[in-house]
């Protein structure tokens, strides 16, 4: 039989999180979408109280989180603020390659130096002429003794320039192209790194993303997650685990928006009357909580598929991103819309909702590749 109820355990882990967004995340959101500055001091606190990189193993000072865990927590992150948000929740998708293709003895060192320094890490993927066609890429890391010799220019990336590891994506072999893709976990002080420039973004101010060049950087051969040629099975396997978190935290934020109207909108009297009256704005209000709906049981769907290895995970899971984040940047508009001038003002959090919704249809794979990927899996 289907329940849809929450387990104690789960709902535990929804007042843990929405009780660190409320005291932390509410509160500075408006300031750092502001001053666009990494909250440094929310970071800290979220190791404090344990509410980061959830996923990991326990025994690595992680929650041990499955998808569906890992979901419910982002979507509050996502309630408060997917700026700051995804400024834990970027660490986390830096290292899945690491919970996906790292050693032993690789996760203790890696994980050991994060935690012990609250430190977060970056996911260096996209590059000027590749990001969605990752078959695109042109960094290099040609082997050198027990070195990889590390070239190359990656842009967009998340955390970069406050990142203890980069986990980054190169060509052990340019003749052999994509196929020859591999992945590195780079220490972000190594020579040879520059921080070109951040990114001034319309939304999402509180995350930074950096153009980061790489010019002779040596990578011990220690560092490299998996074999040779495994990069781009890792890049899809670690995506098809956090695309279902984008999702969720993307449900938190048109909640967010939803909410703050709703309430406003019962109290705006016009004609006599609260707005709520007119068809006009009920109507808006009633789609807006249909469409949160349903992509929430999509989410929950997807998160749930991949936890039990249900072979349809993968096409669920790029649904999931591409629905939820559409949803995000429709009803958040809507809210804007419902509020008028007062929405449309720096006065109210909304406005600030709806940027940040559209950087959520471009990240972690754009809405249009996610739909090739669900075409694919349903023609095929």
């Amino acid at each position: 039989m289907i329940d849809f109820q929450l387990t104690k355990e789960h709902q535990e882990i929804v007042e843990k999180y929405r009780d660190f967004t409320e005291r932390w995340i509410v509160p500075n959101r408006m300031k750092y979408d502001e001053i666009a500055e990494f909250p440094w001091d929310i970071v800290k606190a979220a190791y404090d109280e344990k509410v980061i990189n959830g996923s990991l193993p326990v025994k690595y000072g992680g929650n041990g989180f499955n998808i569906f865990e890992s979901g419910l927590a982002s979507e509050e992150f996502g309630y408060g603020c997917t700026g700051i948000g995804i400024c834990i929740d970027a660490s986390t998708l830096a290292l899945t390659p690491t919970l996906i293709a790292a050693t032993e003895e690789q996760k203790k060192r890696i994980y050991g130096e994060i935690m012990e320094k609250k430190a977060v890490a970056a996911y260096a993927l996209t590059e000027p002429n590749a990001g969605s066609d990752v078959q695109g890429i042109k960094t290099t890391a040609i082997k050198k003794g027990d070195k990889y010799i590390l070239n190359g220019h990656k842009r967009f990336i998340t955390n970069g320039d406050v990142a203890e590891y980069i986990t980054v994506f190169a060509l052990v072999d340019p003749e052999r192209g994509s196929r020859s893709l591999t992945t590195f976990m780079v220490k972000a002080d190594s020579p040879g790194i520059t921080m070109v420039s951040r990114l001034n973004k319309m939304g999402q101010r509180a995350s930074v993303q950096n153009e980061i060049k790489f010019e002779d950087v040596e990578v011990p051969e220690e560092n490299r997650l998996g074999n040779e040629g495994y990069g781009f099975i890792i890049a899809m396997r670690t995506f098809d685990r956090t695309r279902t978190c984008v999702a969720a935290a993307a449900v938190g934020n048109a909640r967010a928006a939803f909410d703050h109207s709703r309430e406003w909108a019962k109290n705006r009297v016009q004609f006599g009357a609260p707005i709520t009256a007119l068809q006009g704005v009920s109507f808006m209000l009633a789609d807006m909580a249909t469409k949160i709906e349903a992509s929430k049981m999509l989410v929950w769907r997807a998160a749930w598929a991949y936890d039990n290895n249900q072979k349809d995970f993968s096409k669920l899971s790029a649904m999931s991103k591409y629905l939820a984040t559409d949803m995000a940047m429709k009803v958040t508009t809507d809210a804007v819309q419902v509020m008028g001038g007062e929405g449309y003002s720096k006065d109210h959090p909304v406005e600030k909702m709806m940027r940040d919704a559209k950087l959520s249809q471009i990240y972690e794979g754009t809405n249009q590749v996610n739909r090739l990927v669900v075409s694919k899996q349903i023609l095929k």
